[in-house]
């Protein structure tokens, strides 16, 4: 099971950890696995490329984990308001993706959310 915990400030998404093996099929076949895999390298070059801004990410395929961070979605580090709204935007709109997803893939799956200010 993939395990997907969202970062939450003040009503903001501003990050996630992924961590696990979504186990639906065989490596290379899982799709449950290569669309979260795919959605996350999305929202990435998405904020980093398209938005110039910056992410933090730590991507361990050891450990299967996977955590990404952007400070640019919160007002205390980003002033811009047209980049606060897209970066907190693609991170809650990869959220309800996810939660979408666990209506058909809720074995494989496990999507919550933690309520933390965002912390170096």
């Amino acid at each position: 099971m993939t395990k997907i915990v969202f970062f939450r400030s003040g009503g903001v998404f501003y990050g996630f950890e992924e961590q696990g093996h979504a186990g639906f099929a065989e490596a290379g076949s899982d799709v449950v696995c290569a669309a979260i895999s795919s959605m996350t390298m999305f929202l990435i070059n998405t904020i980093e490329v398209a938005y110039a801004s910056s992410v933090d990410y730590d991507i361990d395929e050891g450990a299967t984990k996977i955590r990404v961070r952007a400070k640019a979605a919160l007002p205390e580090f980003e002033a811009d308001d047209y980049k606060r709204y897209a970066v907190s935007g693609i991170m809650m709109g990869y959220y309800c993706q996810l939660s979408d997803m666990l209506e058909e893939y809720a074995d494989y799956l496990d999507v919550s959310v933690k309520d933390q200010p965002y912390e170096d």
